[in-house]
């Protein structure tokens, strides 16, 4: 079953963040949750309260939000205002290190850390995540009842 996701990441892994948007998975470049560096440069230039309206409506209309996992997200607020809108949602979670993942010349990096407690985790590398995150995504939706 098709679903509309929300992909909250750290800004610095988006090379790492952009395989899994080329995975097939998410089509199109309306995709919730991918950020074009020009719209976010833009309204990151608005300040703090337009970033939160900015992810506010992109969560609009989800029904999971999966949190690509790098070096840097665990430090970054607005992923963790992400997870916390999305559980005040009812939006499915789960996370997807992509720390190992090897991409644009970008040596692997350490994961750092994964996300709240009671949610599934999974490894895009040893868990296959090109072939797998479908089946992740209905499994969050499923048991967010979504």
């Amino acid at each position: 079953m098709a679903r509309r996701v929300f992909f909250s990441f750290a800004y610095e892994d988006v090379n790492r963040v952009m395989i899994v948007r080329n995975s097939n998975v998410v089509k199109g470049i309306e995709a919730a949750g991918f950020v074009d560096a020009a719209e976010f440069e833009k309204v990151e230039r608005q300040g703090d309260a337009a970033i939160s309206r900015w992810i506010d409506g992109q969560l609009q209309s989800t029904s999971v939000t999966v949190v690509l996992v790098g070096a840097t997200t665990c430090s970054s607020k607005w992923v963790k205002y992400e997870i916390e809108k999305s559980k005040a949602r009812g939006n499915g979670l789960l996370g997807i290190d992509i720390s190992q993942v090897s991409s644009f010349n970008l040596p692997a990096s350490k994961c750092c850390g994964q996300i709240p407690t009671g949610y599934s985790f999974y490894s895009w590398t040893a868990g296959d995540g090109y072939k797998n995150v479908g089946t992740w995504i209905d499994a969050a939706a499923k048991d967010a009842g979504r």
